[in-house]
């Protein structure tokens, strides 16, 4: 559970540093973490950044930005517009990008994406996320999609019933572009944080999952 002190900073602020290839990433990843920290830890900072948001996604990454963090203070987003599904074959250009956080932030929490994660993008940015941030807290968010390749998790955020229908309220209200696809739905996202909150016994019911490779008590 999240209630765990962070570096000594039960209930005090934090910097959470988000990462996402696409601009729908972190929102579908961890966007009811995002709501619950901002909740309970009032006055958190948000270092969002997208590495792909062209054209309307750029505006809809800015948006969910917004939406997801409203109730605490957002630092950027930092939108960058790599090619989706190219990533890996610009590298170096994206490490640079890391190189720069390394030296802008200092985060207490790092939600990135799985490392295992079939699309090619997310794994490069996962790996690049532990080459950056070695003394850090570092949760690897999942996302559902066609290539099945949901694993095991071994870290859970169980979230209140009102913020697992707003994360959903929000995937939908933001990213229309997203729409035409058949797994963009309410039930998938409701479906996956059910199962993952049975799996937690979670008191809604609900829960976001994530794996943590390293944990420092």
């Amino acid at each position: 559970m999240i209630d765990i002190s962070l570096n000594g900073k039960r209930g005090k602020s934090l910097e959470v540093l988000c990462l996402g290839c696409h601009s729908d990433d972190i929102e579908i990843g961890c966007g009811g973490t995002i709501l619950r920290i901002a909740e309970q830890y009032p006055g958190s900072i948000f270092h969002w950044v997208v590495f792909s948001a062209i054209g309307e996604r750029k505006d809809e990454a800015r948006r969910g930005a917004s939406l997801f963090t409203v109730s605490a203070t957002l630092s950027g987003p930092t939108l960058k517009e790599f090619r989706d599904g190219f990533m890996p074959f610009v590298g170096a250009e994206i490490k640079e990008v890391f190189e720069g956080l390394k030296n802008q932030v200092e985060p207490d929490l790092v939600l990135t994406h799985f490392g295992n994660d079939s699309h090619q993008d997310h794994r490069l940015v996962s790996e690049l996320t532990w080459n950056t941030f070695r003394n850090h807290l570092v949760l690897e968010y999942e996302i559902p999609k066609y290539d099945g390749d949901l694993s095991q998790p071994n870290f859970y955020v169980p979230l209140a019933d009102g913020i697992s229908q707003k994360k959903v309220r929000y995937l939908m209200e933001v990213f229309k572009s997203q729409q035409s696809k058949r797994w963009f739905e309410e039930s998938t996202f409701l479906g996956l944080m059910r199962i993952r909150g049975m799996e937690c016994n979670a008191q809604s019911g609900y829960a976001e999952a994530f794996h943590c490779r390293k944990v420092v008590l």
